[in-house]
C-alpha cells in the first residue's frame, strides 16, 4: 500500500526459539562439529572437510562486540566452507538454515533470486531456521551455502577464529533480510 509515496512497513513478529546443543549428529545437515582428537590421529571423516579451493585461505581472529541473542539477517557463502569457533571455549549461538543454492532460476521456480555474486538461490524458509548452542572446545564447519546468523553471545565481547577465503566477504556474501522480507526477528531463549 502506498501512502504519500512511501510504502507501509510490514509488521514485525518476534519468533522465540530454544537452541539445541550442537553435536556432530544434530548439526550434520548444516556442516560439522569438530571436537578434539588425539595428537597423531590420521585424517578421517571426523575432521573438517574443507573446500577452500576458490582462492587464498584466510585464518584470523575476529573480535566481536554486542552480539545479542537475536537476529534478523542470515547469510550464505556459495563458494567456500567456513569454520568458526570461540577462543577459550565460551558459549555462543548460531542460527542456520540448509543450503538453497540452485543451478538456474528455472530449476527453482518463482521463488528463486539471483545474488549480487551471480548465483541463484531460494531464500531460506523461516520455519526451517534452527538455532544451535556451541559450548566448549569445539568449532563449527559450515557446508557451502549453509545460511548462518552469528556468532551471537551473552558477554559484551568475544573473540572467534574464522577460516574462510581472503575475499569471502567481498565476492561471496549473500544476505537475506528476514525482518524486511519476511517480517520476522528471531530471539534466542536460553
Amino acid at each position: 500500500m502506498e501512502i504519500s509515496g512511501k510504502s507501509k512497513p510490514q509488521p514485525v513478529n518476534m519468533k522465540v526459539v530454544k537452541p539445541i546443543e550442537a553435536t556432530p549428529e544434530s548439526f550434520k545437515e548444516y556442516g560439522q562439529v569438530i571436537e578434539a582428537s588425539p595428537d597423531g590421529e590420521e585424517f578421517d571423516p571426523k575432521d573438517a572437510q574443507l573446500n577452500l579451493s576458490q582462492g587464498i585461505p584466510r585464518f584470523y581472529i575476529m573480535k566481536l562486540e554486542k552480539r545479542s541473542l537475536k537476529f534478523s539477517k542470515i547469510t550464505h557463502h556459495a563458494k567456500v566452507t567456513q569454520c568458526l569457533g570461540s577462543i577459550g571455549g565460551g558459549v555462543w549461538y548460531l542460527g542456520v538454515a540448509k543450503p538453497s543454492i540452485v543451478e538456474t532460476k528455472e530449476n527453482a521456480g518463482s521463488d528463486a533470486m539471483q545474488s549480487k555474486c551471480g548465483h541463484f538461490y531460494v531464500p531460506p524458509a523461516v520455519d526451517k531456521v534452527q538455532v544451535f548452542r556451541i559450548s566448549g572446545s569445539k568449532f563449527i564447519k559450515l557446508n557451502i551455502g549453509t545460511w548462518h546468523a552469528g556468532p551471537l553471545f551473552k558477554p559484551e565481547t568475544m573473540d572467534f577464529y574464522n577460516l574462510e577465503l581472503s575475499d569471502t566477504n567481498v565476492v561471496d556474501h549473500t544476505t537475506h533480510n528476514l525482518k524486511q522480507q519476511d517480517g520476522i526477528v528471531f530471539v534466542i531463549d536460553d
